[in-house]
């Protein structure tokens, strides 16, 4: 959509009552296609363009969003915002950003866009290697399915604080989900990944290989005794125990006082050797922007340096409610004002290989599969499901299901072990994590 008519509809916002207003479009168009067992499953195509509007009046503020973006449509949904607005309960903290904290072109080329076209044929052919890799794995027995799927996207945002920005990205992802073993004794595992670019994703001969020997290296799984151990998050799953850093850090949490680590900022929570970034300029990352979605100019920023917690993750309104100036990590759909969100997160790597933290341990748990994390956020208390594997001697001794591993983040966090294995998955670059004296529930 062009930017004339954004700032058309912004105007006619202010015509009709709102003190400030911010438009968003978005474009998307996706193809996908599943193949099963060697034969077409699914083509699924979509393609969608939706305008949001938000405006403010004094301290309310509404938000409506709606894919009818004729004039009538258009209208439409600026008077409902704004008739909203006006009934909306005030919030002392909402407003614009500030004009000095925009973002203003020329932009980074951050090589979000692959000019690779692949067709729904090329697309069947991807998905079908794929799932015939993972069929070829001894041991499989069966098979969900391969996909392949290729998406293209356009986020533009329009604001009366002066504010206009566009950025584009195109994504191609793979995947296959493979089946080993017959009757009750059957395990199931996958892999799937997302790039920016198509010669940056791993071959479906790779994806669907990994996929099978994660479901045949399943079977036999065994339930263990509850005990404490060391605990290696493998790569594919560690990013998992950081996510509940990213809640604890976000401004809304800690503003509201529902945060674990709401008066940690500026202290020691990992050791010296643990640094994570956030990097929103990231070439091909699929996090990266080069503004946040209120406009704000964003940065490569260490969120833990050398263990020490430097920030929280702010938009505007976090920012003002805290005494605080935005750190650019504001994040919206088109509907809801904006919340708070990391870009590309990246743990630097130690000096250990995976063989080699599980050879240092002796004995221990490999989580290979994570489900149902539970978390007091208050307390950092956390729980999750796991399967994986139990090693003895520093070496694979047989897979293990139906396990809990429990703990307290804080304490958690403190005893973190970072691998050298890095994995790219196209947002997050994690290597895997040990922690140990972990507690384990099994039967």
């Amino acid at each position: 959509m062009d930017e004339n008519v954004l700032h058309e509809v912004a105007a006619a916002a202010l015509k009709l009552g709102a003190e400030a207003a911010e438009v968003a479009f978005a474009e998307r168009q996706a193809l996908s296609v599943t193949v099963r067992l060697g034969a077409l499953e699914e083509v699924e195509r979509e393609e969608s363009r939706d305008l949001g509007v938000r405006v403010l009046i004094g301290k309310r503020q509404a938000s409506v969003s709606g894919s009818d973006i004729s004039k009538a449509g258009r209208d439409l949904l600026v008077e409902r915002a704004v008739a909203m607005a006006k009934l909306a309960p005030e919030d002392p903290y909402i407003g614009l950003a500030p004009a000095e904290r925009l973002a203003r072109g020329p932009y980074p080329d951050l090589q979000l866009l692959d000019p690779t076209e692949l067709s729904a044929a090329a697309l069947e052919d991807r998905a079908r290697d794929t799932e015939d890799a993972a069929r070829a794995v001894a041991g499989v027995t069966n098979s969900n399915g391969g996909s392949a799927s290729w998406s293209s996207s356009t986020w533009r945002l329009v604001t009366t604080g002066g504010f206009s920005g566009e950025h584009r990205g195109v994504t191609f992802g793979l995947s296959a989900q493979a089946i080993a073993g017959e009757g009750a004794g059957m395990e199931q595992g996958g892999e799937g990944r997302a790039m920016r670019w198509l010669e940056d994703l791993p071959t479906p001969q790779a994806i669907g290989a990994e996929a099978g020997r994660r479901a045949v290296a399943a079977l036999g799984a065994r339930k263990i005794e509850s005990t404490t151990a060391t605990v290696i998050f493998q790569n594919h799953v560690a990013g998992s125990l950081l996510g509940p850093l990213l809640g604890a850090i976000s401004g809304p949490s800690v503003a509201r006082g529902v945060s674990f680590l709401k008066d940690r900022l500026g202290q020691k929570l990992f050791p010296d050797a643990i640094t994570l970034t956030d990097d929103p300029h990231r070439p091909r990352g699929l996090g990266s922007s080069p503004f946040d979605d209120e406009g704000v100019a964003n940065k490569a920023m260490n969120l833990i340096d050398k263990g020490v917690l430097t920030t929280w993750l702010l938009n505007c309104g976090s920012a003002r409610q805290l005494g605080l100036e935005t750190t650019g990590h504001a994040s919206r759909g088109l509907a809801g004002p904006p919340g708070v969100g990391a870009t590309n997160l990246a743990l630097g790597p130690g000096d250990q290989s995976l063989e080699q933290l599980m050879a240092g341990a002796k004995t221990g748990l490999l989580v290979t599969s994570m489900f149902g994390p539970s978390l007091n956020s208050n307390t950092g208390d956390w729980s999750v499901g796991c399967s994986g594997q139990w090693f003895e001697n520093g070496e694979i001794a047989y897979p293990v299901n139906e396990v809990t591993v429990a703990g307290n983040l804080i304490d958690i966090y403190a005893r973190l072990i970072a691998g050298s294995d890095l994995i790219n998955r196209g947002a997050s670059i994690i290597p895997s994590i040990l922690v140990d004296d972990l507690a384990i529930a099994g039967k």
